[in-house]
């Protein structure tokens, strides 16, 4: 493995630039070579030294930024990176063009077994929590917990407002959307992608929303940027098809490590009904539901994930005499659950 770094980027009022990617207050970005694949990582200088390691997995379309806000209220709990997949964000395109979740899954197991950094606490949001669970399905010892955001796992009933992401992965489709919505600016894509992943697009800030116009400017001018689109979501249809052992929801029973599942009631990419579930195929579960969040929680309501994350470590390495104790104790304000399949419903 081989690793370029990028400028450590210091504290500032007015966010800076590395290259081409813009990058949040107190960030770094750093390129790492694998065989066959080259990742962006972006990382915060852990609070103090001797922090576990954290892992984060972005999903369809997005790309490590995604993880910023979460990143920065964790950056006293682990030493977190989030990496952009191949083809998202400004990592390059697989060598073999390859976008299965499976070969998601292999860069993310192949950058764990490189850096040396497992077993660390990995986590995915949609795509990246079908990669994700499949990671710590095959490879338990690389995983310390897991943190699901509306993971993109296999529904029979697809939401109506599901449908258009999933036809991406048609041949064609892609290219004929593109033509269709050539005259469409950044700002107006932003808008749609917003108010398709968030429970609540106003809760973006102004300057959020800007910064999401330029980073949508400079991927579309990436001449690789539909064709990861594309193949990343043929990679999840095809997925959602495998029986036996690669099935994602047998994968997902396999799961050894402590699981939180976070779920919004206004996801429109995947079904608030799979909550419940996903909380009975992940053996060791808590279930957090934000009833006004959309597909991307961790975005919308960072605080809530970062205090549903830090119960989860906590409840963890607990023992059971602690576990009764706060359990009889009653605590009202939304402790994350500690047993398998519970459900504790944190609003937004």
């Amino acid at each position: 493995m081989s690793s370029t770094e990028l400028p450590f980027v210091p504290p500032a009022n007015v966010l800076p630039k590395v290259g081409t990617v813009r990058v949040a207050e107190g960030e770094r970005l750093r390129s790492v070579e694998l065989p066959g694949v080259t990742l962006t990582m972006r990382s915060r200088p852990p609070a103090r030294e001797g922090l576990p390691p954290a892992l984060f997995v972005h999903g369809l379309g997005g790309s490590s930024q995604n993880w910023s806000a979460l990143m920065a209220l964790l950056d006293g709990t682990v030493d977190g990176e989030a990496l952009d997949l191949p083809g998202f964000g400004d990592s390059p395109p697989p060598d073999d063009g390859n976008y299965s979740v499976t070969a998601h899954a292999r860069a993310v197991i192949r950058y764990l077994d490189a850096s040396g950094r497992g077993p660390v606490h990995l986590f995915g949001n949609s795509l990246g929590g079908a990669i994700t669970t499949r990671v710590a399905a095959v490879r338990p010892d690389l995983v310390r917990t897991l943190t699901l955001v509306s993971p993109a796992l296999p529904e029979i009933r697809v939401q109506r407002t599901a449908v258009p992401t999933g036809l991406l992965a048609v041949p064609g489709v892609a290219l004929l959307f593109t033509r269709l919505t050539r005259g469409w600016t950044a700002e107006q894509r932003v808008r749609g992608v917003m108010a398709l992943c968030y429970g609540d697009p106003g809760r973006v800030s102004a300057e959020g929303f800007r910064n999401a116009v330029q980073e949508m400017e400079r991927r579309q001018r990436l001449p690789y940027f539909w064709d990861a689109m594309a193949r990343s979501a043929r990679g999840i249809v095809n997925a959602y098809t495998l029986g036996g052992q690669q099935g994602l929801w047998r994968q997902a029973e396999r799961v050894l490590a402590p699981t939180l599942l976070v779920y919004g009631g206004r996801d429109q990419l995947v079904g608030f009904r799979m909550a419940q579930k996903a909380a009975r195929a992940f053996r060791d579960s808590r279930l957090v539901t934000l009833p006004d969040a959309g597909h991307v929680a961790m975005m919308e309501y960072p605080e809530t994930v970062a205090t549903a994350f830090r119960e989860l470590l906590d409840d963890a390495g607990e023992s059971g005499t602690r576990r009764a104790r706060r359990a009889g104790r009653g605590d009202a304000g939304g402790d994350a659950v500690g047993a398998s399949g519970n459900n504790e419903s944190m609003g937004g």
